[in-house]
């Protein structure tokens, strides 16, 4: 398993793909993989996670959703990286390119920038093939990275224009 193996297990097929179809089919993929190639895989998973542990973006995902916890700000960063590895170099510099994302899936007609539990599947089938967990890697650092975004109108406005233009509080 490479960076590039990764990066094409990962990607969703289309941005606005639900979570659910997106959770099956890497499920599918990774079942395919002997237990070296999940491991490395779950490591690969685990330091993009901990790469996007900033507030910059935690900012980004306060103005699409609201996020304001996390579990929440986890599933957010899982949607990121399942953008691919293009989208998420790009958001990783500048948060507010998320507002250039051709489609969102939807929950109730709203922006669901969220994948529940994806960074957890290739444990669970390391698991259930062996009996073990994986190693493990952690994911982030005791707080996010960079300078805390303020929850002031204003000063989202400023901070992610582009952002704050589609999803206006």
């Amino acid at each position: 398993m490479n960076e590039n193996e990764f990066w094409q297990l990962v990607t969703r097929s289309k941005p606005e793909q639900d979570q659910e179809s997106l959770a099956a089919e890497l499920k599918a993929k990774l079942n395919e993989l002997d237990n070296q190639d999940l491991a490395a895989f779950d490591k690969f998973f685990s330091q993009q996670m901990r790469r996007s542990y900033l507030w910059s973006l935690w900012g980004a995902a306060y103005i699409v959703t609201g996020c304001d916890s996390e579990y929440g700000f986890a599933e957010f960063r899982a949607f990121l990286i399942s953008l691919g590895q293009e989208w998420f170099e790009r958001v990783l510099l500048d948060p507010d390119a998320l507002a250039e994302l051709p489609a969102w899936p939807e929950k109730d007609g709203y922006a669901y920038p969220f994948v529940e539990d994806y960074d957890l599947i290739a444990g669970q089938i390391y698991e259930d093939r062996t009996g073990e967990e994986l190693p493990f890697v952690p994911s982030g650092q005791a707080t996010p990275q960079g300078k805390k975004f303020s929850h002031k109108k204003k000063q989202l406005k400023a901070t992610y224009p582009q952002l704050f233009q589609l999803f206006p509080f």
